[in-house]
């Protein structure tokens, strides 16, 4: 006799959990991101506290190389009521990112350019430390978002089509 198939599906593994604390939307809306750096972030412990409750806004934030230095600012982290009361919160303080001097070298030139910016696209959790994803990024005008909210409606009426058409 034949040998006999197993069509039963194998479960899918479990898909590493989503390490991502807040996304910005908006700069991929806005920018066109060229490179992307990996920096981390000097916190105060309420901050940290506050990041885990997910309670951080980053819409309007963005990258500042000065004097051989990058800052994040305009990133805007509330605090939690059960904060310490001898801790003066500030949810709009400027955090100084840690990068190495190369990369601090390479975004200084390029921003340097015409149009050229540096803007966060994400905080997230990398084993017990908090990262944060610098874009490079270029802005976009109004007929290239157009165009990418076009392209982004096609792509997903081509995986209906398609997904229609194997029934």
């Amino acid at each position: 006799m034949g040998k006999a198939t197993n069509t039963a599906r194998k479960p899918k593994k479990s898909a590493a959990p989503d390490n991502t604390i807040v996304r910005n939307k908006r700069a991929r809306h806005d920018f066109f991101i060229q490179d992307t750096f990996e920096a981390g972030l000097a916190l105060q412990g309420w901050e940290v506290k506050s990041l885990r409750q997910r309670k951080v806004q980053l819409v309007d934030s963005y990258v500042l190389i000065k004097d051989g230095e990058a800052f994040l600012l305009g990133c805007n982290i509330t605090p939690l009521n059960t904060a310490s009361t001898h801790v003066v919160a500030d949810p709009g303080r400027t955090k100084k990112l840690l990068l190495h001097k190369k990369e601090l070298a390479k975004l200084f030139a390029a921003t340097q350019q015409k149009g050229y910016t540096c803007v966060c696209t994400k905080l997230y959790w990398k084993d017990h430390l908090i990262k944060c994803q610098i874009g490079l990024a270029k802005g976009k005008q109004s007929h290239d978002k157009r165009a990418t909210a076009k392209d982004r409606e096609w792509n997903i009426a081509k995986q209906r089509i398609v997904r229609h058409h194997n029934r």
